[in-house]
């Protein structure tokens, strides 16, 4: 059984946009999504429970990704194969699942792990890009996984209820993060991951054109960015004397 993860290097402070390209600045440091900790943990689980299988991480970034990536691997998983190419920067979610895909391919996961969304973007739907170019069945918003038998029955959740749904594998699954408690990594996994194998590629690695990723290969278009409006009509309120103000704000508008 082998298993793929795909996770994100996103920005570990607070989210800033570059006013020239108007794309996210990553230019600081990075983290693993924390959504995507989820994913990695179900597939340590998973291979747990078969009692066999090889865990690969997947992620696009810039060489700083290779830190995140080593950071999957210290809770676990086995190797991590990282795409990083200049051709690569500025690309949105349909070139992103274009080189996810590709990588794919040439490793052919039985089942491909995702975290619900990322906590720079949450877009939440580069899980379905990549299964559709990879032709595979997909299920989002896990909160139960079993796989036995070359299937696999996962339990989703929706807003009507669970849903149960069995499909033959390969399969791609979006894991919420209500499905499990990633594990910490200790110190001895944090030395192994050290040498794990961590496989570094380019556009051209993949076969892919430079056309095809980065701005050239991205449908996407940001005309402007600008911050929200102020709010108009709030009222300060200081300590000391903001529990009776508060009450008099809604007495005046008879919501008390």
């Amino acid at each position: 059984m082998k298993i793929a993860v795909c996770v994100k290097h996103v920005p570990d402070s607070r989210v800033r946009i570059d006013a020239g390209s108007k794309r996210l600045d990553r230019s600081g440091a990075g983290e693993l999504n924390k959504f995507d900790t989820n994913a990695v943990e179900e597939a340590l689980r998973v291979k747990e429970r078969l009692g066999e299988g090889d865990v690969v991480v997947v992620s696009m970034g810039p060489e700083g990704a290779a830190d995140t990536v080593r950071a999957a691997l210290a809770l676990g998983a086995d190797r991590g194969v990282l795409v990083s190419d200049p051709g690569a920067i500025g690309s949105d979610l349909l070139a992103t699942s274009r080189v996810l895909a590709k990588v794919l391919e040439r490793e052919q996961p039985d089942l491909i792990l995702f975290g619900q969304q990322a906590s720079d973007g949450a877009g939440a739907v580069l899980w379905a890009a990549v299964a559709e170019r990879l032709g595979v069945p997909s299920v989002s918003q896990a909160t139960e996984l079993v796989v036995e038998g070359g299937r696999a029955r996962v339990t989703r959740q929706t807003e009507r209820g669970d849903d149960v749904v069995e499909a033959p594998l390969p399969l791609a699954v979006a894991v919420s993060d209500a499905i499990n408690d990633p594990r910490y990594a200790s110190l001895k996994g944090v030395m192994a991951a050290k040498r794990k194998p961590l496989e570094t590629l380019s556009l051209a690695d993949l076969g892919v054109d430079a056309a095809q990723a980065g701005e050239a290969g991205s449908k996407t278009v940001v005309l402007g960015v600008a911050p929200p409006p102020a709010r108009s009509g709030a009222r300060r309120v200081e300590e000391g004397d903001a529990a009776q103000a508060i009450v008099d704000f809604l007495a005046e508008r008879q919501l008390v």
